[in-house]
């Protein structure tokens, strides 16, 4: 045993999975090194100075570091424009956001990537709420994902006779057993929906998925992307916020949403945050690195020790999540109180499934983390339902996330 308690079997394991992910790990470096270019090359071109660190009260007019921040959220994404904002609460605030945004009374929302992430049925209506979307006589409908790809006869049958307002697309898996999507697939699902009706908005949730790969969905043809600062882009330093990003007309209805009409984006105080969110993205490109080679060692290692992991060691990956298949409550938890020992902040914490706001199921999470709540950082969760997935995502640095990994095994190993 070390200092951490792992035993030499745990550590000849993870030490020899880590070989095996070599290559791997070099095209993830590769992809880092492209996306730092682009950010660097973008804080040049805003001229990034200290005074952009400056803090703006009360209204937050002429907040100078705020419309930088965006200018370079802009650049970086390859968007027309971007709302970035402390004043998102979440990833999912920012959904919520974008579609009370876009859609009117009457209007119809399509998901074509099945149902979405547990938060947003309140949202949208399929569980009831009087503030839902569904209260304001907006409707919605979803197609199925089949065989981890979009059901393109049944998007276009679907098309040709009903007119959509608003298509949502959920990259990220959430907390279901399908794969999430690729770029590429998303390129051609929007390829498709757009020769037949270049109106209807494709709007995409890109949690998880930012700087994973080159490109970002507005550069395959997405009208508009959410994503939340306590994932990839914010590094590990951004303390709260999301992201919208796409077309400028429609940024223009979310920074009115946001705030309010006729006021809209020329609002809101950055309240003294601008520093950690331009750090965090200057942080990003590496933090996502680090997630995704934890993620790889991972899915090497407990594939070894006879588990079903999801996406294989060397699959092409979409997102940083990893998913761990124990088809076991007790394994599940087990390994997920690991992480939490493994963890920086409140490893001492055990933790336990619980309710917790927007889910149906207890779940257990596991997030020592600097910020309350931040998937960036090395963390787990899954709910207490079959077949008992872990969905393992973040690290700040590798060798914190390979120890953290040590340390669930461990754990699990003992139960």
């Amino acid at each position: 045993m070390n200092q951490l308690g792992i035993s030499e079997k745990v550590w000849d394991l993870v030490n020899e999975s880590e070989k095996e992910c070599r290559e791997v790990f070099e095209e993830i470096d590769k992809t880092c090194e492209k996306n730092s270019m682009k950010v660097l090359s973008s804080f040049h071109k805003n001229e990034i100075t200290e005074s952009c660190f400056h803090e703006t009260t009360g209204y937050g007019y002429n907040d100078l570091g705020r419309d930088k921040i965006e200018s370079v959220f802009k650049d970086v994404l390859g968007s027309e424009d971007a709302l970035v904002r402390n004043q998102f609460i979440s990833g999912s605030h920012a959904l919520t956001v974008c579609f009370f945004a876009l859609l009117r009374p009457n209007d119809l929302l399509l998901s074509i990537s099945g149902k979405p992430y547990d938060t947003l049925e309140e949202v949208i209506g399929i569980k009831e709420n009087p503030s839902s979307l569904k209260s304001f006589g907006i409707s919605y409908d979803q197609i199925e994902l089949v065989e981890n790809d979009f059901d393109y006869e049944k998007i276009k049958d679907y098309l040709k006779d009903h007119k959509v307002k608003v298509i949502e697309i959920q990259r990220s898996k959430g907390y279901s057993t399908r794969k999430s999507i690729t770029i590429d697939k998303l390129e051609k699902v929007i390829k498709m929906i757009k020769e037949i009706d270049h109106n209807i908005i494709i709007m995409v949730d890109n949690c998880y998925c930012e700087f994973v790969n080159e490109k970002e969905p507005v550069q395959v043809g997405a009208d508009i992307m959410v994503g939340s600062l306590i994932k990839n882009l914010g590094g590990g330093i951004a303390p709260n916020g999301a992201y919208v990003a796409g077309r400028k007309d429609l940024i223009a209805l979310c920074g009115e949403r946001l705030t309010l009409p006729g006021e809209g984006r020329e609002v809101g105080p950055s309240l003294g945050v601008n520093k950690q969110i331009l750090q965090g993205i200057y942080m990003a490109p590496s933090a996502v690195a680090s997630s995704l080679k934890t993620a790889v060692l991972a899915s090497k290692a407990l594939e070894k020790l006879g588990y079903e992991v999801e996406p294989k060691y060397n699959e092409e990956r979409a997102d940083v999540v990893q998913n761990i298949i124990f088809r076991d409550a007790e394994k599940l938890i087990a390994f997920t109180r690991g992480i939490q020992e493994g963890s920086a902040i409140d490893s001492n914490a055990v933790v336990e499934p619980s309710d917790m706001p927007g889910y149906t199921d207890k779940v257990i999470m596991a997030s020592g983390s600097f910020t309350q709540g931040s998937s960036i950082e090395l963390s787990c969760d899954g709910p207490l339902r079959e077949p008992y997935i872990a969905y393992m995502q973040g690290s700040l640095t590798y060798p914190y996330g390979k120890l953290g990994l040590m340390k669930a095994i461990e754990k699990m190993i003992e139960k």
